[in-house]
């Protein structure tokens, strides 16, 4: 009976079992065909979205493909163009060859010049500035011209007026010492005369007087004292004259040494100077 019962339980679970299996089979099923349905839609969906967009695509790539197309026809055109610009541009470069090869030459040159024109310019520079120092110094030497052509003129004035007050010195000296010089001549000749004249009256009277030796010893004694005094008066004489004669020739030395360093000949004097000898020359 248990046996029995649990087979009838075994078989009523079995059926609800196989029911409920089934019940979920079929509703699996159709959530499987709604999915199924619905990835279908999406699919035609998304199929058709992309069979336009590639469409659009295939569409725009053949107008691009065409507008390529014309435009390399375009630019072989202008390929062409260019090429046979290119052809002549290649004969105006040989034609040019040359006159830029000058061109180059002259650049070169006038390269060189302007180097010549820094250099010139920058000696030309130098020159201004040692210009105007030159200049400047050219200034202080006029200056200094000026003050000694003053100098010159008081000099040249000092020296008139020396070379008139030595005229006049040197004129009144050999007026002085010449007529000085003349006195004591004058004076000695007549002193020597009177010498003479005494030497022969003493002679006379030594003859006349017939005196004795001893007398005559003392008479010759006597003139001879006189005869002394008398020498040395003539040696004093002398000697004056010597020194008034030195004393002339050195103002003359001195005069002539004057003139020299101021710079006048000695012919300018208008006479010539007279030296005196010493006694005995």
């Amino acid at each position: 009976e248990m046996e029995a019962k649990y087979t009838r339980k075994m078989q009523a679970l079995r059926d609800e079992m196989d029911l409920r299996r089934k019940t979920e089979i079929h509703e699996l099923e159709e959530r499987k065909n709604t999915q199924i349905s619905e990835l279908m839609g999406n699919h035609e969906g998304a199929f058709g979205a992309i069979k336009n967009y590639y469409n659009d695509i295939t569409a725009k790539n053949l107008t691009l493909i065409n507008l390529l197309k014309e435009q390399v026809e375009d630019l072989k055109k202008k390929e062409a163009v260019l090429e046979k610009e290119k052809a002549d541009v290649l004969l105006q470069n040989k034609g040019l060859t040359e006159p830029l090869q000058e061109a180059q030459e002259l650049v070169a040159e006038l390269q060189k010049k302007l180097v010549h024109y820094y250099r010139d310019k920058e000696a030309l520079m130098n020159s201004k500035a040692h210009l105007k120092i030159t200049q400047k110094e050219l200034k202080d030497l006029q200056w200094e011209h000026e003050v000694l052509e003053q100098r010159f003129k008081q000099v040249q004035a000092e020296r008139d007026e020396l070379y008139q007050k030595f005229t006049k010195a040197i004129n009144e000296v050999q007026q002085k010492t010449g007529f000085k010089n003349l006195l004591l001549e004058r004076k000695l000749q007549g002193l020597l005369s009177v010498l003479e004249q005494k030497e022969v009256e003493l002679s006379e009277v030594v003859a006349a007087s017939n005196l004795a030796p001893s007398a005559l010893s003392m008479v010759s004694h006597k003139l001879e004292d006189v005869l002394s005094s008398k020498n040395a008066t003539i040696q004093d004489l002398q000697l004056q004259l010597a020194r008034v004669c030195k004393a002339h020739n050195d103002m003359l030395q001195t005069f002539e040494a004057k003139l020299t360093a101021f710079g006048i000949p000695l012919d300018n004097l208008g006479f010539q100077p007279l030296s005196f000898p010493f006694p005995g020359q």
